[in-house]
């Protein structure tokens, strides 16, 4: 059973300690708490292969790869949202239980998410001046939409092909993340 009142605002702060003793993750949109769905084993499984690549690449670095049970904390408490996969590459974004300057994130949308996915989040996310790459992929087809900010700081987008490469630079960190990585073992 949630812990969360029938209230119309929370504060950060009481969000937090809420959350800490709930049995279920809710995103916080600025005093406001939704509860998050379970999600499908194919949402999983793509969600799983980004982050199996990230953390192979990540592996004796200074990068942490994040899926999601780890909040992102945005614009100074906010917004807490759980990505479903977060790369982390500043050693001081150290708290416990929230992450605050990802250089990527990965959303894994349904049916049910797309719209927040691609519209609310993607708003909040991409004034992050820490984030450099936004991936939305799709859990019900093959295909990845991804947004990357380019070297004067514009967000540019476009669609993972099945011959691409997505290549994810933050400080030291590289790899490069295909669509056979995103899709494999998934059966449509």
């Amino acid at each position: 059973m949630s812990a969360f009142p029938q209230q119309r605002y929370i504060s950060e702060q009481d969000y937090l300690t809420l959350e800490a003793q709930s049995d279920s993750k809710h995103e916080y949109v600025e005093g406001d708490c939704y509860a998050m769905a379970g999600a499908g084993e194919k949402h999983n499984r793509i969600a799983l292969n980004i982050a199996i690549v990230l953390r192979i690449a990540a592996r004796g670095g200074s990068c942490g790869v994040f899926v999601s049970d780890m909040k992102c904390r945005v614009e100074q408490g906010r917004f807490y949202y759980y990505p479903d996969v977060m790369l982390v590459c500043n050693k001081a974004d150290n708290a416990e239980f929230y992450k605050e300057q990802p250089c990527f994130i990965a959303e894994v949308q349904s049916t049910g998410t797309e719209r927040i996915d691609r519209h609310e989040k993607w708003l909040v996310y991409s004034k992050m001046p820490s984030l450099r790459y936004y991936l939305l992929v799709d859990s019900l087809q093959m295909k990845a939409e991804y947004f990357m900010r380019d070297q004067a700081g514009a967000w540019q987008g476009g669609i993972l092909e099945h011959e691409q490469t997505l290549t994810i630079a933050c400080d030291d960190y590289h790899v490069a993340l295909t669509p056979a990585d995103i899709y494999e073992d998934v059966l449509f």
